[in-house]
Order: structure tokens, then sequence, then C-alpha cells
């Protein structure tokens, strides 16, 4: 069983599909613990419901970024955290904590990177009048999402989209493949070489064919 730290800062709605996939069975993983850095963050009643442990770790708490990742990775260590899944978390994360889960902490995008990094992805795309865009998870390295590309999933893109609409559609599609991509690490059919993410079986078992419950 795979032991997963959720991090999140709002409503949590990739969160609930990670639990949604525990929980029916098509994940054998475990979310040991979610960390917030909002109070208020909806995540946290979701964790609640499911009685999943939180914690809640303000930056203002902490003198510096590393200080607060340093606390972050304290937290994750004690729980022998094996796979660290950011899931609308707002902090950057930095080369502290990257160097000490090299390869094993996971974010989604709501584009299909490398187009439209950073904030926004979903209006830039509208701005610049795609096609198609999407949405990808990829591992986390020291820049900005740019880290090797695990899985990713197309939705069209309408010339009346405006950022919310387009943004739904994608989301769709992240709850899809974040738990999917959190499988492929599970089994053990994950490796890197350089910046390609090598899956064992992909032709076979994608999460078009075989979607996520």
């Amino acid at each position: 069983m795979l032991i997963l730290a959720v991090l999140a800062s709002g409503s949590g709605s990739n969160f609930q599909s990670i639990i949604d996939n525990i929980e029916s069975g098509y994940l054998d993983a475990r979310v040991a613990v979610l960390i917030t850095d909002n109070p208020g963050a909806g995540a946290i009643k979701r964790a609640k419901k499911h009685n999943i442990d939180h914690i809640v770790v303000k930056p203002k708490d902490f003198k510096d970024r590393p200080s607060y990742n340093s606390h972050i990775a304290k937290e994750l260590k004690k729980r022998g955290i094996e796979l660290v899944v950011l899931a609308g978390f707002m902090r950057i994360v930095d080369k502290l904590l990257i160097n000490q889960y090299p390869n094993r902490i996971m974010n989604i995008h709501p584009a299909l990177l490398p187009s439209f990094p950073g904030a926004h992805a979903q209006k830039q795309a509208v701005d610049y009048g795609v096609k198609i865009s999407g949405c990808t998870v990829h591992f986390i390295d020291q820049g900005i999402d740019t880290g090797p590309i695990i899985v990713q999933a197309a939705v069209p893109a309408y010339h009346d989209d405006d950022e919310e609409s387009l943004g739904k559609r994608i989301l769709k599609q992240e709850h899809r493949i974040y738990p999917y991509a959190i499988k492929l690490y599970s089994e053990g059919r994950i490796s890197i070489e350089g910046r390609n993410v090598i899956i064992t079986g992909e032709r076979e078992d994608s999460p078009l064919q075989n979607p996520p419950h």
C-alpha cells in the first residue's frame, strides 16, 4: 500500500477524486495526511469527512520559505510518506523538499505543458485562442511546471469559452488522470530517462481506455 500526503490550498476536488479512487479499490493507497496553508480550505472538510489527519501550516508562522518547507518535510518524514501529491497547493515547493523527495512529488496543471505554465493557465489558453487544451500530471522539479511529464489528457477549446467554462472541462479530466498517475507509481510502472517518463504497459492501460472509477 502506497502512503500518500496531499498538499492543497483550496476546495480539494482532486483530493476528493483520490479519496474516491482509494475507497473504490482502484488505488491501493492511503492518504496519511492533508497539509494545507489555508485554514479555510474546503479540502479540510473533505479530510474530516473521511477521517484523514490534517494539519495547517501557515507561511506567516515561518521566517522564510526554506524553513516553511523544512517543517513540511519533517511532517512528511515522521508519517513515512512515500509520495507527495500536490492538489491545488498554491505555494512554491523549494529545493529542500524536492531534494528530500526526488521524483516523488507529483503535481497536476490545467494545461498541456509545456504550454501555459504558471498561474491562470486556462485563461492563458483562452486568450491565446487554442483549439485544444487539457491537463498534465508531472513530477516537480525546481522550475515552474517544468518537471518530467507523466500523463496528459486533452479537451476541446471553443471560440466562446472563458476561463471558467474551459476550466470545468479540464477539471473532469484532472479527476481521471491524477488517480491513474498515482496508480502507475504505486505499481512500480514508472521509470525516468532524462525528461522522458517511461510507463510500462502504457498502450494497454491508458486512462482514456480504462478510466478510474
